[in-house]
């Protein structure tokens, strides 16, 4: 059976930019399923477009997920809103930890925390935002792409960022302070240490439990240093022989999964300045840890 010559070069050009185009939808939509949906529609759409359609197959691909993730982000918005406790998205999570020997300096952009605070942004708010701050995209480029005016593509971008910026300023941390943090954490659940955790938390540390009312999570946000912490050691009291932390990268940066009798049931992401422990956001939805494949140690 021949090949189409056509065919194959559109492929090769597809999985080209598969990578990118990924990126973009996980970023915009929080959700590992959604990202690879939203990707192969793109897919189908790029085989079905005519020639004379595409002058940089890049540009068309970018503009095509951008729009389909706006899209599908509008309809998850009502689902979101009827959602049972915080919503956090689904987790990455890699098996290994950045090294002592990491000089470089986290970036924040995929981490839980921010893509949780990316909720806040309208979905053409959020795609302009993303496309200029993190993926570097030109605001013609973002104007066309979003149909508007580059002057409207500015406005929109300036407001996103004043926005990010007043809910969760960016820090940027070395990677072993990070995980260092990250370990002492586990110590101080281990030891039911309530003071050594209080130590470790910033004053306006805050802790996000997403169960999804498919597991059992605090069903609001819990605020300040005091109460985070009686809540860290009093939530694994009864658990604490049970347990099995491992440390693992979460979105790039230091993170846990925790195992309850051999089995996977939760995964934690963490925020933090260097110094102490801003966020803890713990991901508890069976729903959302199908795809984390981290044996226990």
């Amino acid at each position: 059976m021949s090949i189409d010559p056509d065919s194959l070069r559109r492929g090769l050009a597809f999985e080209e930019h598969r990578g990118q185009l990924w990126r973009v939808a996980y970023r915009m939509l929080g959700s590992r399923a959604e990202a690879e949906d939203v990707v192969q529609d793109a897919y189908l759409r790029w085989h079905k477009s005519g020639a004379q359609e595409v002058r940089s197959p890049r540009a068309w691909l970018v503009t095509t997920v951008t729009r389909l993730a706006i899209d599908r982000l509008r309809q998850l918005r009502v689902e979101r809103e009827l959602y049972t406790g915080p919503w956090l998205p689904e987790p990455l999570v890699e098996a290994s930890v950045p090294g002592a020997e990491l000089a470089a300096e986290l970036a924040s952009d995929l981490s839980v925390a921010f893509l949780a605070v990316l909720e806040r942004l309208a979905p053409e708010e959020r795609a302009a935002f993303l496309l200029q701050d993190v993926f570097d995209t030109g605001y013609g480029d973002i104007a066309r792409i979003l149909g508007k005016s580059e002057v409207a593509c500015r406005q929109i971008v300036s407001r996103a960022r004043k926005r990010l910026r007043a809910a969760r300023p960016r820090v940027q941390v070395n990677a072993a302070r990070s995980a260092q943090l990250v370990g002492a954490f586990v110590q101080a659940i281990k030891a039911q240490d309530r003071d050594a955790m209080l130590k470790l938390l910033a004053n306006e540390a805050t802790w996000t439990s997403d169960g999804g009312g498919k597991a059992r999570a605090a069903l609001k946000v819990i605020g300040g240093s005091e109460r985070v912490a009686r809540f860290a050691v009093g939530a694994f009291r009864k658990l604490v022989e049970r347990v099995d932390f491992r440390a693992v990268t979460v979105n790039g940066e230091p993170g846990l999964v925790a195992f309850l009798d051999g089995a996977l049931f939760a995964v934690f992401a963490f925020r933090t300045d260097g110094r102490h422990i801003i966020d803890v956001c713990t991901v508890l939805n069976p729903e959302k840890l199908r795809d984390v494949n981290v044996p226990p140690t």
